[in-house]
């Protein structure tokens, strides 16, 4: 019923205006010619779909086994001349009847008396089968001990200490000219332990103020005083134990 009022309704019979959508101008590029000029440049022919005509493969010339194996070169022949061997041949005669004058025994027996004799090779025995083992390379020799420069301190050392007290001195005139700038006050012993004793005392007061907390926090104001007191002890630890680290200390007057 509702559709065929539908149909039947004097609207019906009004024309319906149906309103084309305008629609945007299409975007191009300025840069568009130069971008086509570029790639016409860039393009090569056949470069990615090959030749419009390829002849089809012989079926004889299939791949063969090891065929894409290198090899290598045939090695060429030496041309270099043989040489002669210092050999002596079947029709050669050797010289006859050549002595010496020259008396081998007394030669052997001048030469052994005037000779240096050898000095003995230094080993030691450790084991009862008689292993030997050099005396020189064993470390029982006091080889080092007898040096000239034994027991002298060396000169990189010795240079290392200058340069040490150089460096110190360079840092006592520094502080002397900051001193003198800045006027800088020194701590005296009493005046440190004082402060110790002060700070340790202000730990004590807080430490005690923090064991009278009650057990139990539950709300945030007794959170917030539990903090606040760990952190002023931790405050005043650090300062004990960074005054009782150096035992001098210098107060700048600003």
């Amino acid at each position: 019923m509702t559709a065929v009022c539908m149909e039947e309704s004097i609207y019906n019979l009004l024309p319906h205006i149906t309103e084309k959508p305008i629609q945007a101008p299409r975007y191009i590029s300025k840069l568009k010619p130069y971008v086509k000029h570029m790639i016409q440049q860039s393009k090569e022919q056949w470069k990615t779909m090959g030749p419009p005509k390829v002849e089809a493969p012989c079926p004889k010339d299939f791949l063969l086994k090891h065929s894409k194996e290198l090899k290598l070169p045939k090695r060429k022949k030496d041309v270099t001349k043989t040489r002669e061997l210092n050999v002596p041949r079947r029709t050669d005669r050797p010289v006859m009847g050549v002595h010496s004058k020259k008396n081998f025994i007394s030669t052997n027996a001048a030469t052994a008396i005037m000779g240096v004799p050898k000095k003995p090779q230094q080993v030691y025995v450790d084991r009862h089968q008689g292993d030997k083992f050099l005396l020189e390379t064993s470390g029982l020799v006091p080889k080092y001990v007898k040096k000239k420069d034994y027991g002298v301190t060396p000169k990189y050392v010795t240079k290392r200490t200058e340069e040490v007290q150089r460096a110190q001195e360079e840092y006592d005139n520094y502080i002397r000219h900051t001193l003198r700038q800045k006027a800088m006050k020194r701590l005296s012993d009493e005046d440190r332990e004082n402060l110790i004793e002060g700070l340790k005392k202000n730990w004590e007061d807080v430490h005690r103020e923090f064991q009278s907390l009650s057990v139990e926090i539950d709300t945030i104001p007794k959170k917030l005083h539990k903090e606040r007191l760990e952190g002023q002890m931790k405050q005043l630890e650090h300062d004990i134990q960074t005054i009782e680290k150096y035992n001098v200390i210098y107060i700048a007057n600003k």
